[in-house]
Formats: C-alpha cells, structure tokens, sequence
C-alpha cells in the first residue's frame, strides 16, 4: 500500500471569490481523522490566492495541469517554476479530458511527468479505459500502454514519487462508479504493471488512486479494497462538506 491520498480536481470550475469561499469552509471542517494525505487542485487563476488560505495548513495544493518547457513563446502554457511559485506540490498529469479534448499522448504525458519530477512537483498520472474498451475486453490493454509508455525511462527512485490515479472514463462526471472490486482489480494489475518495470519493494511504495464519480457513499467501500490508497475526487470537491466527508470516510 502506498501513502492515502485524497485529492480534488475542480475542473474549470469556480472563480475567484467562489474558490476562497470554499477552501475557506473546507478548512475550517478539516478534521482529517484518518491522517490521510489531502490535495486539492484549483483553476490556475485561483492557485496564488488558494495557496495563501492553505499554505499554513495539512492541505497541499496541486494543480490540474503543465507545460513541458520552462519558459519562452508557449501563449497560454503554464510551466512547472511557475506552479511552484504559487506554492503548488502536485500536478495532475494526463487526465482523461486532456488526452480527449487536447490530443495528449502517452509520450507527451510521458515528458509532463518528467519534466514535473525534475521540479519536486509529485505527478498525479491518470489512466483509464473507455466503456467502448471496457466492453471489448481490452482494459489490460489500454492501461499497460498508458502506463508503460507514459512513465517510460523514470528511474525506481523517481517511479516512488508518481502518483497514478485510475479513472475509467465511463465513470467520470457519469454518476456511474466501477464496483469497488472492479476498481480493485484493475489496482492491483497496475501494481503487478509497476513491480514488472522496478521491483515489488518499489511498486509497494506508489500511491495508486481510483476516480471516477467519487462520493462520501461509495468512498468508505472504496478505501477498504486493498490497493485503493485513495481517491481523485471531482464533483464532490466542489463542496467542501462533502469533500471533508470523504476526507474522513
């Protein structure tokens, strides 16, 4: 089992005073009875001000994505010095939304990473299959690729400093949830996947997290599995009641 991590993803969601109200509320209902390790990932615009609320607290801040350059004519890119200006920890790397609406490939996810590495950001890596993959019986297939190809050539030392979050993407933003065993199993073939690149003293060390239409209702089942070391939550993030209560589940 690796370190319990439960992170938020907001999306595109919230602006200014909406994101200070919220982690505003969160913080005050933050009991964290579990000691887990707590994320929560703003809109760019809101980092800065978010980091400010947080900074002295146990919530980190990440955020939702990056560029792979550090600096020069990328118009509208982020870099990874600038995330960390604003006091972020983690990155969210190769979401389901960004290899969809933006094109993002195992090897350009592949270079996010590393570039994220090199700057102590913690990549929270996404992979998943669609309901059309699931259905034809290729999820091993599609999740091998994504994690073979998208942390190709990282070394074990640097292998323990990934996060991989596993949302199928027929779960996200669909109400629909993978059982907790199906969850499960395809934890424990990304395990199986991590120990045949490294070792199993390695791959033991890895957070691996499920997402997909996460709730305080299906949390508790969901962090009781065995290779489930948490959650990347997305909806319910978006309220801070309900986000302490999977923070406590």
């Amino acid at each position: 089992m690796g370190k319990m991590i439960i992170a938020g993803n907001w999306k595109m969601n919230k602006d200014l005073d909406e994101a200070v109200q919220l982690v505003e509320k969160l913080k005050k209902g933050f009991k964290n009875k579990n000691k887990v390790e707590v994320v929560i990932c703003p809109s760019f615009t809101n980092l800065s001000s978010v980091n400010e609320i947080v900074k002295d607290s146990d919530i980190k801040l990440g955020a939702q994505n990056m560029y792979t350059e550090e600096k020069g004519a990328y118009t509208g890119e982020i870099s990874a010095s600038m995330l960390k200006s604003v006091g972020c920890k983690y990155v969210i790397i190769g979401h389901s939304e960004r290899r969809q609406y933006f094109n993002e490939s195992n090897q350009f996810l592949n270079n996010k990473v590393k570039v994220a590495i090199e700057n102590n950001l913690t990549p929270i890596y996404c992979v998943g299959e669609t309901l059309e993959q699931r259905e034809a019986g290729k999820v091993e297939k599609v999740i091998k690729e994504q994690v073979s190809e998208g942390l190709k050539d990282i070394s074990a030392d640097d292998l323990k400093k990934i996060v991989i979050a596993y949302e199928p993407v027929w779960a996200i933003g669909t109400g629909k949830t993978a059982t907790p065993q199906q969850a499960n199993d395809v934890h424990v073939y990304i395990r199986k996947l991590l120990v045949s690149m490294t070792s199993e003293a390695v791959a033991e060390q890895i957070s691996i997290l499920y997402g997909g239409s996460v709730t305080p209702e299906t949390s508790n089942e969901l962090m009781g599995k065995s290779d489930i070391d948490g959650a990347l939550v997305g909806g319910a993030s978006l309220k801070a009641d309900s986000f302490a209560d999977i923070i406590n589940y």
